[in-house]
């Protein structure tokens, strides 16, 4: 793939817009919107109560909503974006995957896990991702289309009905995380998924309340976009999909590294760290006799070394999870172990992914959203 022509992949192709949704207003377009159905502008505010404390979007239960605007309400501002396919689970039922058509046929996937101590969804930003990293079966299926704000933040809306309904076994409460490591690149679809974030941060009722240390945007390295966020001052936890130290293998498996090398993904990194006193996680998909090396683990330790001492950022290594008819398999164990030792010899934080929903194909990397 070295010294190809890169396309231009972060722009999704031009398809019908989706209808427009309450989530896609800001708290001041909801006002206006409400009273552009003939509404006083304090029925905003019951609609929101409704939507984000009561976790209900269908307006037939609006019931303190007059029943005469109801049905023009539901066209107008609540149109069904998403439409249950399948569902399958692993790990005892605490991690789920779902399918979800949207209006135009498109498919995408999100995945739901109950820990412990937390609830976590992976949630995706466009249908398909067009960074085409080789190892990845979301990015082999090639991008259909950029997620609208509001198809974003509905399956943010769909986790939390899950887990008031008891559909997630011994879960209460509402989601504590969000990892944008779903379908697609997050930031090559930055206004809606910045726009969905908002609405995941505002506090109860303008949004979801959750707090932006529970949020985690991942991303390969689009580097204008990453010091854009970098200004925004949300305290978000950024994760670099980084998979190599060095250009001419992450030439190769990360696409996206012929426009932006690894120094300069590096050090924009390292500046959204020291802007926001977040520390930034590496991500690290640990590839069979490709990047799993002990030399490519220090030279990852040189890498990151050179931006400061380690407070800055964490290696997150992720087992490589299979795909059908791939070559790419997941490191064997001794060189994991290997690696990682390495890493902590050096004094680079490191940590092992515990990999979840895999025999779903619900791990990273697995996503391909297909209907069979």
């Amino acid at each position: 793939m070295t010294g190809t022509q890169l396309p231009l992949v972060f722009e999704a192709p031009r398809r019908g817009k989706p209808p427009k949704h309450w989530f896609d207003l800001t708290p001041e377009e909801r006002v206006e919107a409400t009273k552009a159905l003939g509404l006083p502008k304090f029925r905003a505010d019951q609609i929101n109560r409704h939507v984000f404390d009561r976790l209900e979007d269908d307006v037939t239960k609006f019931t303190d909503i007059p029943a005469s605007i109801r049905e023009e309400l539901g066209e107008q501002l609540f149109p069904r974006l998403l439409e249950h396919v399948t569902q399958r689970t692993a790990d005892k039922g605490a991690t789920i995957k779902t399918l979800w058509r949207l209006h135009d046929g498109s498919l995408l996937e999100s995945v739901l896990m109950r820990y412990p101590s937390r609830s976590t969804l992976c949630i995706s930003s466009q249908a398909g991702c067009g960074m085409a990293c080789p190892f990845c079966a979301t990015g082999q299926g090639g991008l259909k289309r950029n997620l609208s704000q509001a198809e974003i933040t509905i399956q943010a809306l769909a986790a939390d009905q899950m887990l008031a309904s008891g559909v997630v076994p011994g879960a209460s409460g509402r989601l504590n995380n969000i990892v944008f490591m779903g379908m697609g690149e997050p930031l090559a679809n930055y206004n809606a998924v910045l726009g969905a974030i908002r609405t995941l941060l505002a506090p109860v009722p303008d949004g979801f309340g959750m707090s932006a240390r529970g949020i985690t945007v991942s991303t390969v390295g689009l580097v204008p976009q990453i010091q854009k966020l970098t200004g925004e001052g949300l305290p978000l936890t950024l994760a670099v999909s980084l998979h190599a130290p060095d250009d001419e293998l992450r030439d190769e498996i990360v696409p996206i590294n012929q426009r932006w090398k690894v120094s300069e993904v590096v050090d924009a990194a390292w500046e959204y760290a020291k802007t926001t006193k977040r520390r930034v996680s590496i991500e690290y998909a640990m590839m069979r006799d490709i990047n799993d090396q002990v030399s490519r683990a220090n030279l990852l330790a040189d890498v990151l070394k050179r931006r400061g001492d380690w407070g800055w950022v964490h290696v997150n290594l992720i087992p490589l999870n299979p795909t059908p008819g791939s070559k790419w398999t997941a490191s064997r164990k001794e060189d994991e172990r290997a690696f990682i030792q390495t890493l902590e010899r050096r004094g680079v934080p490191v940590t092992l992914r515990d990999t979840r929903g895999s025999e779903i194909d619900g791990a990273c990397g697995q996503l391909a959203a297909t209907a069979g």
